[in-house]
């Protein structure tokens, strides 16, 4: 009786895998400092105290980094787009064109997977100051998950 059960469960688990939905779970946007480093130690409290100093701190940070948290639904390859809103240094309005970041990604495990983004060099000098953000996952030419700021 209990090798029914077993055998019951090992037929539903595919099934189940194949119709998960592809999409954007979490966005962590990240300040870099010049060093390249998001934290100076592995802790997430030392991690939110540094991002604030670089926040605050323009002139220490180098890049701005996205780290995004995907599922990808039984996609083979899809692409990540980050859709960027900045205000120039010392501005209140906006710039009027988003930055748009691009990355072809792959799935490397059975859950979810992590991938990164970056704005740097004179691009992210040129950029400003971060407004808002959008992140859409693609399959070709269909988007098929989406997270995005509060201000977007």
């Amino acid at each position: 009786m209990r090798w029914k059960k077993i055998l019951c469960l090992l037929w539903l688990v595919p099934a189940v895998a194949a119709h998960a939905e592809s999409k954007v779970i979490k966005v962590l946007p990240h300040f870099l400092d010049l060093r390249g480093r998001h934290a100076l130690h592995p802790s997430l409290y030392e991690r939110d105290a540094y991002q604030a100093k670089l926040g605050q701190t323009p002139a220490l940070r180098s890049a701005l980094r996205f780290d995004i948290q995907w599922k990808d639904g039984g996609l083979k390859e899809a692409k990540l787009r980050v859709e960027l809103r900045g205000s120039p240094a010392g501005s209140t309005s906006t710039n009027s064109k988003p930055v748009v970041l691009e990355k072809t990604v792959k799935p490397d495990g059975w859950f979810s997977n992590w991938s990164a983004i970056k704005l740097e060099g004179e691009e992210y000098k040129k950029f400003g100051e971060l407004v808002a953000w959008r992140v859409t996952l693609w399959d070709g030419d269909k988007q098929v998950g989406e997270q995005k700021s509060f201000l977007w």
